[in-house]
């Protein structure tokens, strides 16, 4: 069942989490050591990330620059594929502009369509290390509208290729990312909110947002979405803090603030493991609350850890 059907078929507050591919060389036992702990839950579905490649530049002989890669997490589409078979639950796989022309997100999602998963997250993806913006591949997207359409055409049969007659249909559902704090590179939340709302009129089915710690923040976004005509199912995605060096990293890598309640308790911690105790009990008190409103699931960003999780869920669900 597409993730759309499975957010339009209940009444109830589902449970779904993402995950991230391992690095190169590393086993997919891993993943399923991250999702063993969560399956009592019953996940709707699970996302997994794509990440693209990293790189740097060695200088060589006579000056020439030799670009290495230094990181690289491969294997979305097959880890999908494996989980479904695994699993029997539903994944997203992410879909990034990012390292992709038209022609090679088209045979993704062919082979997607081939492995019968109709799900699809559609991002812009974030500027490399080595960029000071985002700079689309040649041929490919720059924005994620962009990308939702050209899913959208393969929903209605229309290829790249001109020449392919009565070619069969897809049947994606298509999920985008939204921002209760705005996006980093938006002028404000008003021009934000049209973004999205464009996303959503190319054909777009449901909007998963950003991590965020306060639900204020996210209720405001939802009414603002909905004066603005998005009408889709929003999903809030949540993420324990874990760590000392989550208290800095994550307002600076993901441009949200820490509400003073939240920082004033981790100010007191001394380790991680007072700062773990935190993040749960936050994250239980916001996952009850929002459940009380009625979201129509619950997104939780693991990282590849699911232990957290794993006891957040259990009050909760």
């Amino acid at each position: 069942m597409r993730v759309i059907d499975k957010l339009k078929s209940t009444k109830d507050t589902l449970f779904s989490f993402e995950l991230l591919p391992p690095l190169k060389g590393k086993s997919i036992d891993s993943i399923y050591a991250g999702i063993d702990p969560l399956i009592e839950f019953k996940p709707a579905f699970i996302n997994v990330t794509y990440h693209r490649e990293e790189f740097i530049y060695k200088k060589r002989e006579k000056g020439y620059l030799e670009k290495i890669a230094i990181k690289k997490r491969p294997g979305t589409v097959g880890i999908c594929a494996a989980i479904k078979n695994r699993y029997n639950i539903e994944t997203v796989p992410h879909l990034i502009c990012g390292g992709f022309n038209k022609e090679e997100t088209e045979n993704a999602l062919i082979d997607l369509n081939f492995l019968g998963i109709d799900n699809v997250l559609a991002l812009r993806g974030d500027p490399i290390k080595t960029e000071s913006h985002f700079v689309p591949e040649e041929g490919g997207h720059r924005y994620a509208v962009d990308l939702v359409k050209q899913v959208v055409d393969l929903n209605k049969g229309i290829y790249m290729d001109e020449n392919i007659e009565n070619a069969t249909p897809t049947n994606f559902s298509i999920g985008v990312a939204g921002y209760p704090e705005k996006h980093f590179e938006a002028p404000n939340m008003t021009a934000d909110i049209k973004r999205l709302k464009e996303k959503i009129d190319a054909g777009a089915d449901y909007v998963v947002t950003q991590l965020f710690f306060d639900n204020e923040k996210f209720f405001k976004f939802v009414e603002d979405c909905r004066k603005a005509g998005i009408d889709v199912p929003i999903v809030p995605g949540l993420k324990p803090i874990e760590s000392l060096r989550h208290i800095s990293f994550l307002p600076k890598f993901f441009n949200i603030d820490l509400p003073p309640a939240l920082t004033d308790e981790l100010e007191k911690c001394s380790s991680n493991e007072e700062v773990r105790e935190i993040g749960k009990e936050w994250a239980i008190a916001q996952s009850k609350e929002l459940k009380a409103a009625g979201v129509p699931c619950i997104h939780y960003y693991t990282m590849g850890r699911s232990s957290s999780v794993k006891e957040i869920a259990s009050k909760v669900f």
